[in-house]
């Protein structure tokens, strides 16, 4: 039997505080799906190659780490309960990816992004901001979130060394559910942002890919 328990301002709370630590500690995230590099043997790659794989990995973690903060922030703010519904789906896809990129990262060596925690904080304000504007700029912020998210992914894709196929294999899981994510929100009633709004959006993503592929 569904049960029709109604959270409280506490439990509430609580989720969302299990939510950020899932998300900003290190190997709590723990994915729904396995990951789309199971199958795929390990190459062998150069220590620059793995670095340069490493970094945009890195990258991909903190857009999901950014990921999780903007559908929490809209799903606190979001009017109507098929919009939360909504983004706690997308939310729980999101753990995924941040998963079995944190997984790869290790694989190759390396750490995620000790910018970590500013971007999940940046993210989360925007998310609830979007949300409370209303539900159609919500969804329209998310579908125009994903479309830039998918344009990463297709970039990262082809500048990965030619090797690294178990990483490949990650974005183009991504890719598929990103861009998903990006029609239901309009298919919802979301938006079509205009282009001088994807452009700075654009920006802004700028900002956290240099920063990130280093630190």
């Amino acid at each position: 039997m569904k049960s029709t328990r109604q959270h409280t301002p506490l439990d509430k709370l609580l989720i969302s505080a299990d939510t950020v630590l899932r998300t900003l500690v290190p190997g709590a995230a723990e994915p729904y799906r396995p990951s789309p590099a199971r199958d795929e043997p390990e190459q062998d790659m150069t220590a620059q190659e793995r670095k340069h794989a490493a970094g945009l990995m890195r990258i991909n973690h903190t857009g999901e780490v950014c990921a999780q903060a903007l559908y929490q922030g809209q799903a606190l703010t979001a009017k109507l309960p098929e919009v939360r519904e909504q983004m706690d789906h997308a939310a729980k896809e999101e753990i995924d990816h941040l998963a079995w990129c944190e997984q790869r990262i290790r694989q190759l060596g390396s750490r995620p992004s000790l910018l970590n925690p500013m971007f999940y904080g940046l993210s989360f304000g925007i998310g609830a901001a979007a949300g409370a504007a209303g539900d159609k700029y919500s969804l329209g912020f998310v579908a125009a979130t994903e479309q830039q998210v998918c344009k990463h992914l297709d970039d990262h894709m082809q500048r990965l060394p030619y090797n690294d196929q178990k990483s490949r294999a990650i974005l183009q899981q991504m890719y598929t559910d990103e861009e998903q994510h990006a029609e239901q929100a309009l298919d919802a009633g979301g938006i079509r942002f205009p282009v001088p709004v994807k452009m700075v959006m654009k920006l802004m993503s700028k900002v956290m890919t240099k920063s990130v592929y280093r630190i």
